[in-house]
């Protein structure tokens, strides 16, 4: 699916005015107009990315990580909470539903809420070498450069689903673009996720009370419903260590030849431990 088909959920980021077709763009009712890129995926950020943005080789990395079905009980799970989430609302409202992820990176766990339970989706992401990987992921997903930290380029009660793994929440624009029976599903690492290997290689650690601090920032706008607890133990070889590590925030803090020297000094396989929360929340009313 082009962005075409997900155009009356989106709205533009300066004036929040539904978007029309334009030649090789699109433009609001206003004049604000934005190209299409030629992979098909929407430029909505207005700015140059920051630094902080994946580069395509983080997304090369992360494709290759999750491509290999890394993570692919989490993915699971995922599907899993928004759909028993979507069972009342579709009982309420039955078709097809409309999701977003926000933080989508390559479109991987997008790809799997479609396949599992169908319908539309927009992803946004702050990368466009991840919008341009992730533009190729389904046809039923439109895909947006925007910034997830501001105001969503979204239309108000648009949504049914919202995702973000291990990505942003804006809990204010989550509850501006969600029906009010829509949901929310997060997932966060637990404290032990990957600890052996982030103690094996001096990798960032997980900030400590982070279920509490989740609670706290969707506070004002969100119920929590449901928590289910993802773990296993994996033992992936060390180029799949080496691509876990590249494809996040780590990447941005140790040196590449210095990561692929302490990666080769690990044993083979590198054993580890995934543990991660999927929670799911409601709206408050109001």
């Amino acid at each position: 699916m082009s962005v075409a088909e997900v155009l009356d959920l989106l709205r533009c980021p300066v004036c929040r005015q539904p978007f029309t077709l334009d030649g090789g763009g699109v433009r609001c009712a206003a004049g604000h107009r934005f190209d299409l890129a030629r992979q098909g995926y929407l430029n909505l950020l207005g700015a140059r990315p920051p630094q902080h943005a994946d580069s395509p080789a983080m997304v090369a990395a992360r494709e290759r990580f999750l491509g290999g079905g890394a993570y692919a009980p989490v993915a699971a799970a995922l599907v899993d909470a928004a759909a028993s989430a979507l069972t009342s609302v579709r009982a309420q409202r039955p078709g097809a539903p409309t999701l977003l992820e926000v933080g989508a990176g390559t479109g991987y766990y997008t790809d799997a809420l479609l396949t599992g339970l169908g319908g539309r989706a927009v992803a946004v992401d702050i990368s466009a070498a991840a919008a341009r990987r992730a533009a190729r992921t389904h046809p039923q997903l439109g895909v947006v450069v925007a910034d997830a930290w501001a105001d969503l380029p979204l239309a108000d009660s648009a949504l049914d689903v919202v995702t973000s793994v291990f990505a942003p929440r804006n809990a204010a624009e989550f509850a501006r673009v969600l029906r009010p029976d829509g949901v929310l599903v997060v997932v966060t690492p637990r404290p032990d996720h990957l600890q052996e290997v982030r103690q094996a290689l001096g990798l960032l650690e997980v900030a400590p009370a982070k279920q509490a601090r989740l609670a706290a920032r969707l506070a004002d706008h969100f119920t929590a419903a449901v928590e289910v607890d993802v773990r296993f133990e994996a033992a992936w070889e060390r180029p799949v260590v080496l691509d876990l590590v590249a494809m996040g925030p780590n990447a941005f803090h140790v040196d590449a030849g210095e990561l692929a020297s302490r990666v080769e000094d690990l044993p083979d396989p590198v054993r580890t431990t995934v543990a991660v929360a999927v929670s799911t929340w409601v709206r408050r009313p109001g």
